[in-house]
Parts: C-alpha cells; sequence; structure tokens
C-alpha cells in the first residue's frame, strides 16, 4: 500500500477502507507518512468531503493513537461536555460542580487557549496554586471523592490529532467538517465519559458562522458518538455576542461563582449553563430533560452546587480564600474605560473582534509560545439590545502587562454597531439535538 494511492483515490472522491485510513493515521503518527504528503489528503478530504463511515474510522483510529482514559469504575455515571469554543464561555466551571452535587462524575481532561481567550485550564490555573496536572490515580481519587477533576490533557492523549490539527492550521484546512469531527470525537471518545453533551457555538464568536453549519457539525458528531456506543446530545447556542459579561480568565472565574453563589447574573450565560447541565443530567440518569432541569436548578438554588465548586477547587490545592469578600482575584495594574462615542442601541457586536482586544490585553495568546496574563481581560457593562448614551461607560478594560488600551478601546468600538431602533432579541439556545 502506498500513501500516493490514498491520496489519488480520495482527490477522486472515492471513499477510502479502513486499512487505508488506518495506513494514513499510523503512517503520520509514527513519520512514515511526511507532512507534505499528509497536507494532500488532507486537502483532497477537505474538497471531497467524507462519508459517515469513513469519519467514524478516522475518528476511531485518532482515538486509539494514544493512551485511552479508563472511566469503567464510575459505570454509567461518567459525563463530559465539549464546546467547539466561543468568547467568555466559561461554561465547564459551573457545570461540572452541578452535575456532580446530582451524583455524576466529570472526570475531565481539557486543554489551553489558543486566540481569543484561555482555555478551561488557563482559567483554573489562574486560581493561585491550583494544581492542573496530576498523577492518573489522584485524578481518579479526587473525581471519585468529590464528583468533578478537571487535569490538563498530556501528550500521550490523541497524539494523531495534535499532528494532524498543527498540520491542518497551517494549510487552511480547519474548516472540513469531516476533519472537525474526527479531532473533536477523538478526543471524547478517548477521554473515556459514557455521556457527552456538546455545545456547537454558532455565530460570529464562533467557529462555524451559520445556522446550518452548525446543525450540520452537530449531526455528525452525534452520529459518531452513538455509533461509538455512547449517551450523546447537542445544544447548538449563539455566539453571536459574547457569553456572559466577562473575558479573561480570572474575570471569567468570578463570574462563574458569582453565578453559582446565586448572584446578579447574566441571563445568556445562565441560561446557557441550565440547558447543558440539564442535559447531561438527564443522559447521565436516564431521565426526561424536564426532570432533570427541576434537579439542576435545585442545587443553583440552595446553594449546594456552589459548596461542590468550592470542594473541587480545594481537592485540587486551589486557594479557595481567593472567592472572599475584598481579595484582590480578577483584579489588574491597569483599568481604563471604554466611552461611547454615540448614543443608540447597541445592535450588534462582532463577538470574534471583542475576544481579540481582550488578546491583545494579554488575556489569551496569539501563539502557543505566549504567556498569559491572568488578570487580563474586559467586563461588559452594556451589551446587545442595550440603550446607550453618548459618553456613557459601555465596557472596562484591564491588564497587568499593558499599560496603555487606547488602541484597544478604539478598536473594541469598532466591533459594536449602534442603531436607533432596539434590535430584535435573538435565542440563546437554537436547538437540542438527541
Amino acid at each position: 500500500m502506498r500513501i500516493y494511492d490514498i491520496i489519488d483515490k480520495k482527490r477522486n472522491g472515492f471513499e477510502l477502507t479502513d486499512a487505508e485510513l488506518e495506513f494514513f493515521v499510523s503512517g503520520y503518527v509514527e513519520g512514515t507518512v511526511k507532512d507534505y504528503q499528509a497536507s494532500a489528503l488532507l486537502m483532497a478530504i477537505c474538497i471531497n468531503g467524507m462519508t459517515d463511515a469513513e469519519i467514524m474510522r478516522m475518528t476511531l483510529l485518532m482515538a486509539e493513537s494514544g493512551d485511552m482514559l479508563d472511566l469503567s469504575c464510575f459505570g454509567d455515571l461518567s459525563v463530559d461536555k465539549h464546546s467547539t469554543g466561543g468568547v467568555g464561555d466559561k461554561t465547564t466551571l459551573i457545570i461540572s460542580p452541578i452535575v456532580a452535587e446530582l451524583g455524576l462524575t466529570v472526570a475531565k481532561l481539557s486543554g489551553r487557549g489558543l486566540g481569543h481567550t484561555g482555555g478551561t485550564i488557563d482559567k483554573l490555573e489562574s486560581i493561585p496554586n491550583f494544581r492542573i496536572e496530576l498523577p492518573f490515580d489522584e485524578f481518579i481519587n479526587i473525581s471519585k471523592n468529590c464528583g468533578v477533576c478537571v487535569c490538563s490533557a498530556g501528550k500521550e492523549l490523541v497524539p494523531a490529532d495534535k499532528k494532524l490539527y498543527a498540520l491542518r492550521d497551517v494549510t487552511a484546512t480547519v474548516s472540513s467538517i469531516p476533519l472537525i469531527v474526527s479531532s473533536i470525537m477523538s478526543k471524547k471518545l478517548a477521554g473515556g465519559a459514557k455521556s457527552i453533551v456538546l455545545d456547537v457555538k454558532t455565530g460570529s464568536g464562533a467557529f462555524m458562522k451559520t445556522n446550518e453549519e452548525s446543525e450540520e457539525l452537530a449531526r455528525r458528531m452525534v452520529s459518531i458518538a452513538k455509533r461509538a456506543g455512547r449517551n450523546v446530545s447537542a445544544v447548538i447556542t449563539n455566539m453571536d455576542r459574547p457569553l456572559g459579561r466577562a473575558i479573561g480568565n480570572s474575570l471569567e472565574v468570578m463570574e462563574a461563582v458569582s453565578l453559582l453563589r446565586g448572584e446578579e447574573s447574566d441571563n445568556d450565560l445562565k441560561e446557557v449553563c441550565i440547558t447543558l447541565a440539564s442535559e447531561l443530567v438527564s443522559l447521565g440518569k436516564g431521565i426526561t430533560y424536564e426532570e432533570s432541569r427541576k434537579l439542576v436548578l435545585k442545587v443553583l438554588n440552595d446553594k449546594s452546587a456552589y459548596n461542590r465548586f468550592l470542594k473541587w477547587i480545594e481537592m485540587q490545592s486551589g486557594d479557595i480564600s481567593v472567592f472572599n469578600e475584598g481579595s484582590d482575584f480578577g483584579k489588574a495594574d491597569f483599568v481604563s474605560e471604554v466611552i461611547a462615542k454615540e448614543s443608540g442601541y447597541i445592535s450588534s457586536v462582532n463577538a470574534s473582534g471583542l475576544g481579540i482586544c481582550a488578546m491583545h490585553l494579554g488575556a489569551g495568546r496569539a501563539s502557543k509560545e505566549d504567556i498569559i496574563d491572568y488578570s487580563a481581560g474586559a467586563i461588559l457593562l452594556k451589551k446587545v439590545g442595550d440603550y446607550v448614551e453618548k459618553g456613557e461607560v459601555i465596557a472596562r478594560l484591564q491588564s497587568s502587562t499593558v499599560s496603555d488600551h487606547k488602541k484597544i478601546a478604539e478598536q473594541w468600538l469598532d466591533n459594536i454597531t449602534f442603531s436607533k431602533t432596539k434590535p430584535e432579541s435573538q435565542p440563546i439556545i437554537y436547538k437540542i439535538i438527541r
């Protein structure tokens, strides 16, 4: 078998066999298939697509290219959530203690962010002393005793995806839905959870810009997970605006804490978290969505989910005193305000553009080598649909590494559109695919 023939076959639009896909994936991981050859095949896949059978086999081969997390000790109670990425997405911090309080187990491996803002691991690492790397035995023990443990994914997990994603990133093949599906689902299958909820973002701050693209991606991922014997659903959520009011690592942690405490919180963020948590509980416990939603609301309202959050952070050595009143956590050395230059309703925002502003403040990484400023970010004081007077403060920017925010504030305004009439409200949850 030759990689040349496999490339030629897919270039001509034919379906690849299991043996041909295995030759490609294993060969690329081992180095016998070269970058230029893999690039040619990725482009052929990007242009001609893949059948569900091809995607399924590709996903399994990638998942099995490294370690597979064994969560069998939790029976059918292990659950996981994956987001396709967005601006201000701190849902894992909120959902995990909710579902753990309801008897499920979130033994989760997460990654760092690259781009707009930090990933889940970056947000957790902003908490002083929080340990994101644990021996496997301790990872399992914390998961058993607390119901939730989130660590960084090691190099041994899905090495095929790491190599292929790096190549896709420089060959304009990131947007291929079959390749997105195999990338995401290989990590989820290797993660070992029995039940998986997929938060598929759609809009200006998401990778998938239209509802049609997002729905296709969601349906393909649900199909793959079901074929692999997992309980799964996908929730298509709005990312035409940042989720919540905080963008940036420690700021997002504090927004998550505020919601779990029952303090004033952004309604969009709360509804997304309640929906995702309810889906996880429904899948994990085998009950209806309506029943699970009542349980989720109960542990939120009685603050038991917040107590579970504190237990989780403490068990991974995090300093929970930073959540006390008067703490400096989430504060920065340099703070500035974004001032509206005109009056009117905020009719729309470019969520991706606002995320890039936060990145320039130090909240994200333009390259893997960049060091995150955990205090950096922004607070949205006004959101889509709010009326703003000229001269009014619409956002607060902060950083401990960037002192001059003038250009960033101008860039922030460039990503906001004002109108004389109030915009029509948009749903935050578009569809649930079960």
